[in-house]
């Protein structure tokens, strides 16, 4: 991999994962999370606003390092650079995904929850990852077990962590940052209310692994 970014995993301790239904909110909310100390955002292509708020966000807020996320199609790795995606994460990874991803020339996190599918990627050269559903898939005592055996293998679980499982997360050698959604509650993200989303983000970027 060619890229600027040396690793995903070393921006920040928290990933935000954004879902952004309005385009017009990308700019400010991504403003917040960077002030809050959490520059690395992942927008999910989830939403037909998502290339638009990638795009917003890579043009008008350059201490951010926007990602796509839901990344599920060889197409999408396309549309997302093309947007200015500076990394890309997906729930789970094919073959063809994988060879996208690769030639993409920005930093990736392909999916993964099963042993087999991290030796799989290892045999790819691929080193990190993402872990989902990690809470679903196991959580904390099933990422401690993989660093025994495949202590070469990063991981970036995302899937049903909170603020209060985070730490437990970020003191494995294997994590290398968590990814979550708590720090962007619905309520707040109704009102608008980018004060409180850089709170949070603060309260999130607080969180270390040693």
């Amino acid at each position: 991999m060619t890229s600027a970014l040396p690793s995903v995993l070393d921006l920040a301790p928290v990933v935000p994962v954004v879902v952004i239904e309005d385009a017009a909110d990308a700019v400010p909310l991504a403003r917040a999370l960077v002030a809050g100390g959490l520059p690395a955002i992942e927008v999910t292509l989830r939403t037909p606003a998502a290339l638009d708020a990638i795009r917003a966000i890579a043009a008008e807020v350059p201490d951010a390092v926007v990602g796509a996320g839901t990344v599920i199609a060889p197409a999408g790795v396309a549309d997302a650079v093309g947007a200015g995606a500076r990394f890309l994460v997906s729930p789970g990874w094919t073959e063809s995904l994988l060879a996208a991803m690769n030639a993409s020339g920005v930093p990736f996190l392909p999916g993964v929850s099963t042993t087999s599918e991290v030796v799989a990627l290892l045999e790819r050269g691929v080193s990190e990852m993402k872990f989902f559903p990690a809470e679903a898939a196991g959580g904390v005592p099933y990422l401690k077990s993989l660093s025994g055996p495949l202590p070469q293998a990063r991981f970036c679980p995302t899937g049903g962590v909170s603020l209060s499982s985070a730490p437990s997360y970020l003191s494995l050698p294997n994590v290398g940052c968590v990814g979550g959604t708590w720090m962007l509650p619905a309520d707040a993200l109704a009102a608008r209310d980018w004060a409180r989303v850089e709170s949070l983000a603060r309260e999130a970027a607080g969180l270390r692994s040693h």
